[in-house]
């Protein structure tokens, strides 16, 4: 009998591929055979991360996918780039599944992706490829997406997620109070960047609802609040290299020496 196969997918940044490389390793150690797929843009700054730590390369397979953009355009233009992934990569990450599945000793049994790619379940729905979500992100930060139908209700921002008001909110009673400001797509520098990733916000959250398994990198210890409000969310973390005796990988960057 084959080993499963999962295919795992972050969002294309640092502080999501650090934490989904380190879950797939722990699944590599309960031999589960793990797809690693990232932009071919961050591909090559990973391959470089992982030298010398042949326990994860020999246990997950790196593969690329377009993110849409040219090789000399500026990803940290943010708004930008989220309009090009969400115009390019659900038709290249139907042909990697597309690809993968048609070799017989490598179906995929799961599709995992980064809760900020939650418009990948639609892909994965379409392949009949069980999917799962895993929220890189604070528990708490989840909420707030849970939220916003009642922050919209509530006159608190309009329903581009632009401030309305300056009253504080309360997502949960044993969560601190919040305003408007506070809330992760209004702090982007301009007025369009913010609105793309509400949007985007907003899709995540219609595909949240769909979604029966939703993984979240953080522990009820740490947020007990934030979990009775999704109550779906499933505590893994957190997911330190340290943790089984390993080395991080996923750094852009050398460490210091």
């Amino acid at each position: 009998m084959s080993r499963p196969h999962v295919l795992v997918m972050p969002a294309p940044a640092q502080g999501h591929i650090i934490p989904l490389l380190e879950f797939s390793q722990c699944l590599a150690n309960h031999g589960i055979r793990v797809t690693f797929v990232i932009t071919d843009y961050d591909h090559k700054r990973v391959v470089e991360s992982l030298e010398g730590k042949n326990d994860l390369v020999e246990q997950t397979h790196l593969v690329s996918i377009p993110d849409g953009m040219e090789p000399w355009e500026d990803r940290n233009d943010l708004g930008k780039l989220i309009e090009k992934v969400l115009q390019v990569m659900p038709g290249k990450l139907e042909e990697l599944i597309e690809e993968i599945n048609s070799r017989e000793d490598e179906k995929l049994d799961c599709f995992i992706a980064d809760g900020y790619m939650a418009w990948s379940m639609e892909v994965a729905k379409k392949m009949n490829v069980r999917g799962a979500l895993f929220w890189p992100s604070s528990a708490a930060s989840v909420a707030l997406l849970f939220h916003i139908p009642k922050l919209i209700d509530d006159g608190i921002i309009d329903s581009h997620g632009t401030p309305m008001s300056k009253q504080m909110f309360r997502i949960a009673p044993n969560m601190p109070e919040m305003n408007a400001g506070d809330c992760f797509w209004t702090d982007m520098g301009d007025l369009t960047t913010e609105r793309i990733l509400f949007d985007l916000a907003d899709k995540d959250l219609k595909a949240m609802r769909a979604v029966k398994f939703q993984l979240c990198h953080s522990t009820y210890e740490l947020e007990a609040g934030a979990f009775t409000v999704v109550p779906e969310l499933l505590p893994i973390g957190p997911l330190l290299a340290s943790n089984r005796l390993g080395n991080t990988a996923g750094h852009f960057w050398r460490e210091d020496s």
